[in-house]
């Protein structure tokens, strides 16, 4: 039987294949559980989690923001809800909320976490500050309606969110270090710290037509985009251009790039995906009779992507049989037998990979009472068909704590971090450590 946290306890960490759980939570446990090992504690951040949830008005006055790298060709890809909109029917559109969005991210080689803490507003936490500053709120006129936070992958302490009528981009300052605004935004220029050290600088805004919601984004692996995509818009952020190019896919719901950027994935609601390859931009269409895709992530390697279903309590695994830009694949089921007959469960809600392939966190939609708002942890294998065991469950706190958004951070060679944005009003972050049974 896997380990199972207790009503009123509060999940601290994983130690090889156990998933240790207090009565509250507390710095000095984690730091005689982990911290000694790791040389950190990552203290669980507060924030106003009411304002996140779907019964909440929207219409506070609290914002939020992110960065942008300062030079070079950088583009980002995004989706528009006006396409929703035009392609769906209108009782469609409501379907959003179900799709897995990256409401957490870590940045990719510092411990700063950057989440969605209020309809308008995204907070960074820098576990790296040595003067124990409080977390920063990003905050802007220019920033409505948050939708996505990314960091862009190797561009210094660089923010992207995705919002009501564009992408706010933030940059982070020092001390006779400024961060570099594009010309002609200056408008629109806000500032923030906490502290002394950083400060956060909003170095641009990339507009969308009609003040449009951004719904989707993904930032190439290299920080660097082709032309040719369909159904959304490529964005050169050293410029601050956005080009719209729809070729009949409407009402994409998701993007994914690959690892090593030789495949992109792209989901609609209609129950329909495609795979891309990017080297000549041309794709395959597949189709799920599960309903449409609510959650994906890729293994490590770029040859494989797990996916997720609206009606299923399965995932699906789409293996490639050949080396880029071949698209001959397969889709395979990846049964998941143990949380069917404890949960109950009437589907996957969210999933996250971490990037050694080797841990696996799903949240599941329904379940009964002793099971529901729990996150499973998976141990996985490659051989090189997936197969996962379950270890346990990850349980928030505060009263009945459900997963609004969680992702994975793999500085650690012990193990990865899972950081989970709880619907109780706290984004705590879990060391998963244990001994990997990859070869060196």
């Amino acid at each position: 039987m896997p380990a199972f946290p207790l009503p009123g306890s509060v999940t601290l960490c994983e130690i090889n294949r156990e998933l240790i759980a207090v009565e509250s939570l507390s710095d000095g446990r984690a730091k005689d559980t982990y911290g000694k090992l790791l040389g950190v504690v990552f203290s669980p951040v507060p924030f106003q989690s009411e304002l996140l949830l779907p019964s909440t008005d929207h219409g506070s006055e609290q914002e939020n923001g992110d960065n942008v790298p300062k030079r070079g060709l950088t583009a980002i890809t995004t989706i528009l809800s006006d396409c929703i909109k035009r392609f769906l029917p209108p009782n469609d559109v409501s379907l959003l909320p179900q799709v897995s969005l990256q409401g957490v991210s870590w940045h990719q080689h510092k411990h700063i976490l950057a989440f969605i803490s209020g309809p308008h507003q995204v907070t960074i936490r820098d576990y790296e500050d040595s003067e124990g500053n409080d977390p920063c709120i990003l905050t802007s006129e220019s920033q409505r309606d948050v939708k996505i936070v990314e960091w862009r992958p190797n561009g210094g302490k660089a923010l992207s969110v995705a919002c009501r009528g564009g992408i706010c981009i933030w940059s982070a300052s020092y001390p006779g270090n400024a961060a570099s605004v594009r010309s002609g935004v200056s408008s629109f220029l806000g500032t923030l710290s906490r502290g002394s050290g950083v400060r956060w600088t909003l170095v641009d805004v990339l507009r969308s037509p009609n003040n449009e919601q951004i719904s989707a984004l993904s930032w190439s692996p290299n920080g660097r985009y082709p032309n040719q995509s369909s159904s959304f818009t490529v964005w050169d952020v050293a410029q601050g251009l956005g080009t719209p190019i729809r070729r009949g896919l409407g009402g994409i719901s998701m993007l994914k790039w690959s690892p090593t950027g030789d495949y992109f994935f792209t989901a609609k609601f209609d129950g329909t995906f495609y795979l891309w390859e990017t080297n000549t931009w041309t794709s395959e269409p597949w189709s799920s009779s599960s309903g449409f895709v609510t959650g994906a992530a890729w293994d490590p390697d770029g040859r494989m992507i797990l996916i997720a279903f609206l009606e299923s309590a399965a995932l699906g695994s789409i293996y490639f049989s050949s080396r880029p830009p071949s698209l001959d694949a397969h889709l395979l089921p990846v049964d998941l037998p143990e949380i069917v007959s404890l949960t109950g469960c009437q589907g996957i809600e969210k999933i996250a990979w971490d990037a050694s392939g080797e841990r696996l966190a799903l949240s599941y939609k329904g379940g009964d009472e002793k099971y529901n708002g729990l996150i499973a942890v998976f141990d996985v294998r490659r051989t090189p068909l997936i197969s996962t065991s379950l270890i346990g469950f990850i349980r928030g706190p505060g009263q009945s704590p459900k997963p609004l958004a969680f992702s994975f951070h793999n500085k650690f060679k012990q193990g990865p971090l899972l950081s989970v944005l709880w619907s109780s009003g706290w984004c705590c972050t879990y060391p998963l450590i244990f001994h990997s049974h990859l070869l060196p």
